[in-house]
């Protein structure tokens, strides 16, 4: 009994001193990591203190050399004249505007518009064309200076040159450019429809087309059958957008009957549904293909 009770007694003093030995090391270590702590957060705080150092003296570097490049402008600017420094930027942005109307012309060769530079800017030619029929040409001769200024033209005295000319030549080259030339392919394709009824379908008119010099206002009167009996149609066309080559309104009215009959009046109204969505020598062809009875194909 008494050695089992000493082997007890060492084995819980065994045990008991290999657990404090334990929590000691333990101990320690967890002393050690404290005291490594504040010598790991002194290494970093150093080396910060370091960089900021460095960038402050190349703060410092580049304050000094841009006070010598500034005093090196006004050292050089200081015997040339206000007026003088500020031509040279506006001939700088002429010039910027006349490449840029140079690069435009170049892209849009193919839509109708070319020019070539001049000793005062550019003169810009505007081709027109409908349905593939090449028409009329103008062109406008632009001096660049500032302000942009049109030093002669061919525009007729009809098309809103001023107009356009106040909205966008001085804020947008190119949206002048355009706007001019749908102005005046629209004129070009109404002009082309009134020749084209004029030289091509005169045997359909009952008398004289009457036109405008502008040709957005048409009124004539015509057949649908050349040399016959029937009571003749009264057209009156108008175009209320310069921009397009079909009317706006339109009038269909018939001659030499006060009350028409349904079959009369249907024709009347597919005549007026034909001029408002076909151009011209479209309409009367099919007059000319089909007698009295209309290419109903074309009424959309």
């Amino acid at each position: 009994m008494e050695l089992a009770n000493t082997l007890s007694t060492h084995g819980e003093s065994k045990g008991g001193v290999l657990a404090h030995l334990e929590r000691l090391e333990i101990h320690m270590n967890r002393s050690r990591k404290k005291l490594e702590e504040p010598q790991g957060a002194q290494a970093v705080g150093s080396a910060l203190g370091t960089k900021i150092q460095k960038l402050r003296r190349l703060r410092d570097k580049l304050r000094a050399e841009v006070k010598q490049r500034q005093a090196g402008v006004k050292a050089s600017t200081a015997n040339v004249e206000p007026d003088q420094t500020l031509d040279m930027s506006e001939q700088e942005v002429l010039e910027r505007k006349r490449e840029n109307l140079k690069a435009i012309l170049q892209a849009y060769r193919f839509t109708g518009l070319s020019g070539k530079l001049t000793s005062r800017g550019v003169c810009v030619c505007i081709n027109t064309a409908f349905e593939g029929n090449l028409l009329d040409s103008y062109f406008v001769d632009l001096v660049i200076q500032k302000p942009l200024r049109i030093h002669h033209h061919s525009i007729p005295i009809f098309i809103p040159l001023e107009e356009i000319s106040a909205k966008y030549l001085q804020t947008n080259i190119q949206h002048f450019l355009f706007s001019l030339c749908e102005y005046l392919n629209a004129y070009s394709g109404r002009k082309y429809q009134a020749d084209r009824l004029q030289s091509d379908f005169a045997a359909f008119l009952a008398g004289p087309l009457q036109r405008n010099a502008l040709c957005n206002l048409l009124s004539f009167t015509y057949k649908v059958e050349p040399g016959g009996q029937s009571f003749p149609f009264c057209a009156r066309l108008l175009y209320k957008d310069l921009t397009l080559t079909l009317p706006t309104d339109v009038t269909v009215t018939y001659q030499g009957m006060e009350a028409l009959s349904t079959s009369w009046e249907e024709q009347r109204a597919s005549h007026a549904n034909l001029f408002r969505t076909k151009p011209l020598h479209q309409v009367f062809t099919s007059f000319a293909r089909k007698g009295e009875t209309l290419d109903m194909s074309l009424v959309s």
